[in-house]
């Protein structure tokens, strides 16, 4: 067995558990304590929480604070690396692996997330600082030193630690190779002569074009990276919720039968994977939740240190974006994906692998195979680089934790030079060692929150009374 086998055997077994049933419990717990500990915030204020987020995206929004960008321009960059490919690939193949019952257990650690995802972002404002420039800085690990003190700092150099690898692999690597891959694909379908095609030659150009892209943008900083997503992440994702929602209706007369299929997927009633009722429940609930848990980031730590730089009121103020966070990337976009599939009819490889030509397959059966394979390209392009943006912001905010603000550019152009190389290596093994370290980025991140839920609950509860007596 070579070197490279024997770390992918490791970093195999780590994650197995990383992203298997004691992670999706240690989430869950923590989500549901701070559920019931913050007076179910998320579902009796959630119209609050829509009007003050939704309400508030076509009313213009300045901010007079130097250092910070507006609570919107904070929302979409948190969103930009949360709504991913993993919305379009992973959403297919968590249900062919777990079935259609999957979806279920998806929306359940979603309504769960974003409670986690809420207490992350008042926290990231509540104990946030000024970096040497000026900027709002915050996160797991500055709610870890100014939160739990500074004997609790080690905690925090941990995840920042995890948090710049993982951008290299999870927030870059990966989504590049998306990018490239879909492109492959355009130019393939539309070549005259395919086999003529140089693939490599084509990466590395697409490598390099984009890499320029990214460093004009992620080298002016957090301003720039806001000014980009505020404009493309609902550009993406209005395009593709548009397109999907055309196919739910051209179909629509079946739009009972999938959630019936929905439902008894979920409990075992409709076996479509095969096995008895208790593995079909098990692998439906493991599959839905790490699916909900990968895609919405809910409990990881990622999403604060984007929020932390809103120009806002309060901590609750900017906490009530995380359930407007979670809510659009799984409870909207994520069953979207999961209706398109189920709701076309096209055959699913039940138990077997399954990324995003079963989206692309669903979307053909209304819009033809090209249109459908055009379609997927701008989407998933349009994911994964904002996917990049946000994670390109986290890797250097983690690096500015662990050595200041000088090392930030050194990181950026090594992140860009990973970049060019991800467009036209096969990584696979750096991919998964990424997705594992993305994961160990959740166990500091949660003992914080966790320890630190009693100023949550006391800063929701006060926030919330002020709110009834018309105080806000």
């Amino acid at each position: 067995m070579s070197f490279a086998e024997k770390i992918a055997d490791i970093n195999s077994a780590i994650n197995g558990v990383v992203w298997g049933v004691p992670m999706i419990i240690l989430i869950l717990a923590v989500g549901l304590w701070l559920t019931g500990g913050s007076g179910l915030v998320q579902f009796r204020h959630f119209g609050y929480a829509m009007k003050n987020t939704l309400g508030k995206i076509f009313k213009q929004q300045k901010t007079t604070d130097k250092g910070a960008v507006t609570p919107f321009q904070a929302v979409t960059t948190a969103l930009a690396s949360t709504v991913g490919t993993g919305n379009i690939a992973g959403v297919a193949g968590a249900i062919a692996i777990g079935g259609p019952g999957a979806v279920f257990w998806m929306w359940i650690s979603a309504l769960v997330g974003m409670a986690t995802k809420y207490a992350e972002v008042v926290l990231a404002i509540k104990y946030r600082e000024r970096d040497s420039k000026g900027d709002w800085v915050g996160g797991p690990m500055y709610y870890i030193k100014n939160g739990l003190g500074n004997s609790w700092k080690w905690l925090a150099a941990v995840f920042c630690v995890l948090g710049a690898l993982a951008a290299f692999g999870i927030g870059n690597i990966a989504q590049i190779n998306s990018i490239v891959g879909c492109l492959d694909d355009l130019v393939l379908t539309f070549s005259a002569n395919p086999d003529a095609v140089n693939v490599k030659t084509i990466n590395l150009i697409f490598g390099v074009a984009l890499a320029i892209i990214l460093g004009f943008i992620i080298i002016g900083g957090i301003k720039r990276i806001a000014a980009t997503t505020e404009k493309l992440v609902p550009f993406m994702a209005v395009i593709y919720i548009i397109g999907a929602l055309i196919v739910v209706i051209a179909h629509i007369g079946d739009l009972g039968h999938v959630f019936g299929m929905i439902f008894k997927g979920a409990f075992g009633v409709d076996a479509v994977i095969g096995g008895g009722a208790g593995y079909v429940i098990m692998t439906a609930m493991k599959k839905g939740f790490a699916r909900g848990i990968f895609s919405n980031e809910a409990g990881l730590g990622s999403a604060p240190m984007a929020h932390a730089a809103a120009d806002t009121e309060g901590p609750v103020q900017q906490g009530v974006y995380g359930i407007l966070e979670v809510f659009l990337d799984t409870i909207v976009i994520c069953t979207l994906t999961a209706l398109v599939i189920l709701i076309s009819g096209v055959a699913v490889p039940y138990g077997e692998g399954a990324g995003a030509s079963l989206t692309t397959a669903g979307l053909a059966t209304v819009f033809g195979a090209k249109a459908a394979t055009v379609f997927m390209v701008i989407a998933l392009s349009c994911f994964a680089f904002s996917t990049i943006l946000g994670w390109s912001l986290y890797g250097a905010r983690c690096v500015q934790f662990l050595f200041g603000s000088g090392a930030i550019r050194v990181y950026q152009i090594l992140f860009l030079i990973v970049a060019v190389c991800g467009a036209t290596m096969n990584l696979t093994l750096a991919w998964d060692i990424s997705d594992t370290l993305n994961a160990l980025m959740a166990i500091p991140n949660l003992i914080a929150v966790a320890a630190l839920s009693p100023v949550v609950f006391k800063l929701t509860k006060e926030h919330f009374a002020q709110v009834k007596a018309g105080k806000e």
